[in-house]
């Protein structure tokens, strides 16, 4: 299926209250739209949000779709362009652009099975231990509570949070905040406090020491594992990864990506960046 691009245009969503994470606050989604089209006038969209800690901007992601060639194909857009938001903006258009065309869902043109109910985290920003725990009693309801953290001071955060939702499954999203020793000292109260899962604890060019680490909580591999190619050096210190289509450059890779982590023995979470319903559908 190969395409003309039609436009690549940025757009600004505020944000129902502020995000905040170990890295910096948002207010607002900022997210990038690509459009592509066949001469028979059907056109597909996705949408990418460019992240900063990747070294992406709205500029840059937008500049990089308009200059792709018209004809492009979901197979040559994986070699003329690398992983990332701006790649997975124009595959999911090329997705949704063929199954308008054939008239089939994605799902059917992908092989897989048909989508059914799955269960999703709602997230806790990084707060005050007072501020978090308010909010985790009322979303206690909510059989999932993910909580950012990320700072050498979490020890309140944590307990604040499961007095708020004794019951609640939680887990913990470090954000590559935590040092090795920070994450030594607080990995057994993490299990004391039955949070399920760890993401993502040291900063990915230090997680090395991992290896051979005590990790009583299992631990998911997010900044650290972007496509296929970062897998290998993964084992041994993840027992998840969060997969990530603008981090895997869309469901193309994305798809591979699942296959191959499956098969090295890796449990699979999905994530997304701050986007639309339109991101989130892919």
């Amino acid at each position: 299926m190969a395409a003309r691009i039609l436009s690549a245009v940025d757009q600004g969503w505020p944000l129902a209250r502020p995000f905040a994470i170990s890295r910096g606050v948002k207010t607002e989604a900022r997210v990038v739209v690509a459009e592509v089209a066949e001469a028979d006038g059907l056109s597909g969209r996705g949408e990418c949000v460019p992240y900063a800690r990747y070294g992406e901007t709205l500029e840059n992601v937008t500049a990089l779709i308009a200059e792709l060639p018209d004809g492009i194909g979901r197979a040559t857009l994986q070699d003329v362009m690398p992983a990332g938001a701006a790649r997975n903006a124009v595959d999911c258009a090329l997705w949704d652009l063929e199954a308008k065309q054939t008239g089939r869902r994605v799902w059917q043109l992908a092989g897989l099975s048909a989508p059914g109910p799955e269960l999703t985290a709602y997230t806790l920003s990084l707060d005050t231990p007072e501020k978090m725990r308010a909010e985790a009693a009322k979303h206690a309801h909510r059989p999932l509570l993910k909580i950012k953290l990320g700072t050498a001071d979490d020890m309140p955060r944590l307990q604040a949070v499961r007095a708020g939702a004794p019951d609640t499954k939680i887990i913990v999203d470090a954000n590559e905040g935590w040092s090795a020793e920070v994450y030594t000292d607080l990995a057994p109260h993490l299990q004391r406090l039955g949070v399920a899962l760890v993401e993502q604890p040291l900063p990915a060019g230090d997680d090395d020491a991992l290896l051979g680490m005590a990790r009583p909580v299992p631990v998911c591999a997010d900044e650290s594992c972007h496509d296929t190619s970062t897998l290998k050096g993964l084992v041994g210190k993840y027992e998840m990864i969060n997969i990530k289509l603008d981090k895997t450059g869309g469901l193309t890779e994305a798809l591979e990506l699942k296959e191959a982590a499956s098969n090295l023995g890796f449990q699979i979470m999905v994530g997304c960046m701050i986007g639309t319903s339109l991101a989130m559908a892919p």
